[in-house]
């Protein structure tokens, strides 16, 4: 099968571009540079790129609710509002923690946010609506990307420290994970498990960074199909698009890299549709 073609859209995303997340209402990309301690936005509509932050850096975010976004930064939650204000929700650090990564509001409102740091300190954590925050585990130097099976009864869990991708059985009404399993395990030759989507039919799909690559799983784990890039680092996907059928993929510069390519914001037209992502309402 002719591999998708792969259009780069924006060519200075990012020193290290990370959590990319589709607002279907503003039908426009949004992701952070956590080096830079920038949040971009993209509109294919007209090709607009714009920064609409810029402060601590920031390793995950949502959307909320009421409109604002709510960033997950070094030591704190915070929000970010229509206007450009930021206002702190809560501190939080912990132990080896030097800052939040990959975060994932959940169906009832709920953060699922990891820490990267030291290993094997950091971890996940759930954020509830009063703002209160509970570590599931820990066993980790880079908790990474996360996504709900199509019928929210499994999570995914990537833990790019083993280079492995857990499921676990979840509770929409609790919030618990119960019975963590190996999903699949990333050979040393295939790079290393990042950031996460789900497609509407259950197939989970995973950046590869140094795997240049982003893959295709089935349901059960089994490898379906490798997009390959022209960068190493890939670092993360989500599904957008006015039908979701779009695959926006995120990249990280790399040493001694002197072209325009690496760090880029990338777009594939997939033909396979993903679903939106749920809005968090903490505090």
């Amino acid at each position: 099968m002719k591999p998708p073609r792969i259009t780069r859209v924006v060519a200075a995303a990012g020193e290290l571009a990370e959590n990319p997340l589709w607002h279907p209402e503003r039908r426009c990309l949004y992701w952070t540079d956590i080096p830079a301690g920038k949040i971009h936005v993209f509109t294919p509509a007209n090709g607009e790129h714009r920064v609409v932050y810029e402060g601590p850096s920031v390793g995950g975010f949502t959307f909320q609710e009421d409109g604002n976004l709510l960033l997950f930064r070094v030591d704190d939650i915070a929000r970010l509002g229509p206007d450009g204000r930021v206002s702190v929700v809560r501190k939080f650090s912990d132990d080896g923690m030097h800052r939040f990564n990959d975060v994932l509001a959940d169906p009832r409102g709920r953060v699922f946010a990891g820490t990267f740091g030291d290993h094997p300190k950091c971890g996940l954590y759930r954020v509830d609506l009063d703002g209160s925050i509970t570590r599931l585990f820990s066993g980790t130097g880079c908790s990474n990307g996360m996504g709900f099976s199509p019928d929210l009864k499994t999570f995914y869990w990537t833990c790019s420290t083993t280079r492995e991708i857990f499921q676990f059985d979840y509770d929409v009404d609790s919030g618990e994970l119960r019975n963590r399993k190996t999903f699949h395990s990333t050979p040393d030759a295939d790079g290393i498990p990042d950031g996460l989507a789900v497609d509407g039919s259950g197939c989970v799909w995973s950046a590869r960074w140094a795997g240049a690559s982003v893959v295709q799983h089935a349901p059960d784990g089994t490898v379906l199909d490798r997009i390959p890039f022209p960068v190493a680092n890939i670092t993360s996907i989500c599904f957008g698009g006015e039908n979701l059928d779009q695959l926006f993929v995120t990249s990280a510069e790399e040493p001694g890299c002197t072209g325009e390519t690496a760090g880029s914001l990338f777009q594939i037209n997939l033909k396979i549709r993903g679903v939106n992502e749920f809005r968090s309402r903490i505090g």
